[in-house]
């Protein structure tokens, strides 16, 4: 099993009380800690205000930190959780993600999804369109993306895109092209383009049944495609809390409490912990927990720790016990 670990950038309210100027050292830090205690790969969001709530607590854009982050560290490679489509226009995201690629040494990793967030889109003035319009438009960024990678120049006439000839240069270092994780869980449609184009699907992490009864939708439209089911790595999102005692793991949920309650009210603070509470706790109990995800096909895990702008002794703890014991 592989494992990621996110950057703190402030959309889940992990940068708040920490001085502006100090904010960017802090995302190298904790990049760096990751770097360095087994994880593979570090993320960030692609969102622009934050949740659970919007604040006036600053929210750092996705695709400037991937260019920042990939002269900041030297081996991980670098991913979003995941890029919303609708906020630029594929064929310009393709030549962004190549030249991070370049920048990077051929360390990115391409994640990308149909959008959700609505307050965020009306905020920002993007149309924000029915499910299936924004799931077509997926379908057809994934097209663009790999022919801008892979082709001298690309003509394209879709339902929602039109290109004239684009140009991607410089091309990716990676070959054939940039991994594309395609993110969501919709069985109908989005795991019907993950079936399609996707080198890696990410469900989300309602529970272990759930991906289970996903993965089973995903082969299907595999089959319907005439994919190989076992060519798409799927992975999973954990919020984590670790500690070495139960103790302590129960004064870092009450840490979070205290800390998101200072920005939203009581009740969403208690719902935010409640998220933490799946898979918070000792080591030993953590990798009790993965393993029956990994046993359900999870091949790679990125991992969200809420106080590591603040604390980074859990994401330690948790690189030196649990991913040996899990990879």
């Amino acid at each position: 099993m592989r494992f990621g670990a996110f950057v703190p950038q402030g959309w889940r309210l992990d940068l708040a009380g920490i001085p502006t100027e100090e904010h960017w050292p802090t995302m190298v830090e904790v990049a760096k800690t990751a770097e360095s205690s087994g994880f593979e790969s570090v993320w960030v969001y692609d969102h622009f205000h934050t949740v659970p709530v919007p604040t006036q607590e600053p929210t750092y854009e996705a695709w400037t930190l991937m260019s920042a982050l990939a002269v900041a560290t030297d081996r991980a490679r670098l991913g979003q959780m995941c890029t919303c489509n609708s906020y630029r226009q594929p064929s310009y995201l393709a030549k962004v993600a190549a030249s991070v690629d370049v920048i990077s040494g051929g360390r990115l990793e391409m994640g990308i999804g149909a959008g959700w967030y609505e307050a965020e889109y009306l905020a920002y003035g993007y149309p924000f369109p029915k499910p299936a319009v924004r799931i077509g438009q997926l379908d057809e960024a994934c097209q663009i993306l790999k022919r801008m990678w892979t082709e001298d120049e690309v003509h394209f006439e879709g339902d929602h895109y039109r290109l004239q000839g684009a140009i991607c240069r410089p091309k990716p270092l990676q070959r054939p092209h940039i991994p594309l994780w395609v993110a969501g869980g919709g069985e109908q449609l989005t795991l019907r383009v993950a079936a399609r184009y996707a080198d890696y699907t990410n469900f989300g992490n309602e529970g272990v049944d759930v991906f289970r009864h996903k993965s089973e939708v995903l082969a299907g439209h595999c089959r319907d495609q005439g994919r190989d089911f076992d060519e798409i790595t799927r992975t999973v999102n954990f919020n984590v809390v670790c500690a070495a005692t139960e103790k302590e793991v129960q004064e870092r949920l009450d840490w979070i409490r205290s800390h998101y309650a200072r920005f939203v009210p009581e009740e969403r603070a208690a719902k935010v912990v409640a998220l933490f509470e799946k898979m918070a706790g000792t080591p030993e109990q953590l990798v009790e927990r993965i393993s029956e995800w990994r046993e359900a096909g999870v091949a790679y895990a990125i991992c969200y720790f809420p106080e590591v702008a603040y604390d980074r002794s859990g994401l330690e703890l948790f690189g030196r016990q649990v991913v040996p014991a899990l990879s």
